[in-house]
């Protein structure tokens, strides 16, 4: 069974860090400072943010879809939007194959 990490850690040459996690259904960042040893408050992405991520096909994007699943992943990202006109598109799609 292959080990799927919980929290996703990013560094930056310049001492600076990201770490990212899925905390109670909803993905969460911190910004972390080696150097100053500050650490800021988890904070929820948006679903813009997670969109962005996908698009570029960034390594959070990457953890995210090993970790949720693309069904789960595409869902946090049109969290915001109105799944009404969703399955409007899906159902006009699937009209037009019959």
């Amino acid at each position: 069974m292959e080990l799927t990490p919980m929290c996703l850690r990013l560094e930056r040459p310049d001492g600076c860090a990201e770490e990212y996690r899925i905390w109670e259904g909803e993905v969460e960042v911190r910004q972390l400072q080696h150097r100053l040893e500050e650490e800021r408050g988890w904070h929820q992405l948006t679903p813009g943010e997670l969109t962005d991520h996908v698009n570029r096909n960034t390594v959070v994007a990457q953890w995210l879809m090993r970790r949720l699943g693309w069904q789960r992943l595409l869902r946090a990202c049109v969290a915001d939007q109105n799944l009404y006109f969703i399955n409007d598109a899906q159902s006009a799609s699937g009209q037009s194959a019959a």
